[in-house]
């Protein structure tokens, strides 16, 4: 609609001629041939629609018809009027279109195909083959994805916050300890399950030192001290005096001898109860014993990690405030620092009992061969016991040989 060019209204087709102001204009429609009514076509209804414009040069009038795509041409003009164009026409003509701004802004007109004839009526328009008028603005939304993105939606957060509360349980689980109030007493002794198992990188045995009738060892270091220590993983019943075990455990670890592989606390999870020492650089004594790709030791040094083991003794039975049985002196069991001294370690199966008393302990440990004949008659661990194991130690260590091993034969 636009005043200075005598519009009629916002839905209009005129003629002009060299000129924007209407000669002649009707509201957009058709008559119907069946009944002859008007059809009014809103032209901003972004529906196809179809326009002729017929010109009889001998009668001198100009048709201008309108209907619906797909709808044929009405018999009924839109608009009709007497016109001479060979006052306008020139020698050289071009047919075609054009739009101006005075369409209104942000009005869009597509044409989607047409056909002219100089002499006759103009080929009809196949519509099978006309473009698809361009779509304005942004694309319906499917109503099957106002259902399926919001149940997608919360689908996905229900399953990330079931995969976080699983992991969460798996999580828990995988370092989950056995710890109850009576421990709390041991203080620093206790080491917490994750802080070990990523020390030794998952006990995933890239680090195991060996393993023994009563557990494996692995090396580890701990974060973020750089402390290196090995771990040794020990079975229990947690029913049959564990309180008594712990209790003795912490006891040890305040042992302070040179000779000694310093136990610096536990671990206990369902079942399983952890050692935690300090890591000795040349590994167990009998390594060098039995393994040929280690260097042989002489005599002195024999001699020496034989003295060390018995200093480490006698401080334990004697120099203590407790008496310290260990229960399980054998090769495998002492250890060489870097400056290759002998350090009695692995106090998994030792017991404590006061100076002036005697122990009780009745159930027998340890390994055959160390053994001595009276422990096995009467299930009571002393420190004679621990000498007996010694001296088999010794003559271990000067042979070279095994306690118990396979009887040679001879061939005559």
């Amino acid at each position: 609609m636009d005043v200075e060019f005598r519009d009629i209204n916002s839905n209009h087709v005129c003629i002009g001629v060299n000129s924007l102001i209407s000669r002649q204009a009707k509201l957009a429609g058709y008559c119907s041939d069946e009944n002859g009514t008007f059809q009014e076509l809103r032209l901003n209804s972004r529906q196809p629609m179809q326009v002729w414009v017929d010109y009889d040069a001998q009668a001198r009038r100009l048709n201008v018809t309108l209907a619906p795509a797909h709808v044929p041409k009405p018999k009924i003009p839109l608009l009709s009027e007497v016109i001479d164009l060979s006052t306008v026409m020139a020698d050289k003509m071009y047919v075609g279109f054009s739009a101006s701004g005075g369409w209104g802004v942000g009005t869009h007109h597509y044409v989607l195909g047409w056909s002219f004839s100089l002499d006759g009526p103009a080929p009809l328009l196949d519509f099978s083959t006309l473009p698809v008028l361009p779509r304005l603005g942004p694309k319906p939304q499917s109503k099957i994805l106002d259902v399926a993105l919001p149940l997608a939606a919360a689908l996905f957060v229900i399953a990330m916050l079931a995969i976080i509360f699983f992991f969460f349980l798996w999580h828990r689980r995988r370092f989950s300890e056995v710890r109850e109030d009576w421990e709390d007493e041991f203080g620093p002794h206790r080491f917490a399950y994750k802080d070990l198992f990523h020390a030794t990188e998952g006990f995933s045995g890239t680090n195991l030192l060996g393993v023994g009738g009563f557990g494996r060892v692995d090396r580890g270091v701990l974060f973020p001290s750089n402390l290196k220590v090995a771990v040794k993983r020990v079975s229990h019943d947690s029913k049959q005096g564990i309180r008594e075990l712990i209790a003795e455990v912490v006891s040890i670890g305040h042992l302070r001898h040179r000779n000694l592989a310093q136990l610096l606390g536990y671990c206990r999870r369902k079942g399983e109860l952890l050692l935690v020492y300090d890591y000795m650089e040349n590994d167990s004594l009998d390594k060098y014993l039995y393994n040929k790709n280690k260097p042989t030791l002489h005599l002195s040094e024999r001699y020496r990690i034989i003295k060390d083991v018995a200093s480490s003794l006698l401080y334990l039975h004697e120099e203590w405030e407790q008496i310290v049985i260990h229960r399980d002196i054998k090769a495998s069991n002492v250890l060489l620092d870097n400056q290759m001294i002998g350090r009695l370690g692995d106090f998994g199966l030792a017991r404590l009992y006061d100076h002036g008393t005697v122990a009780t302990t009745t159930h027998v440990v340890g390994i055959m061969g160390y053994l001595a004949p009276k422990l096995i008659r009467t299930g009571k661990a002393k420190p004679l016991t621990d000498v007996f194991a010694f001296g088999m130690f010794v003559l271990e260590v000067a042979c070279g040989r095994r306690p118990i091993g396979r009887a040679r034969t001879s061939h005559k």
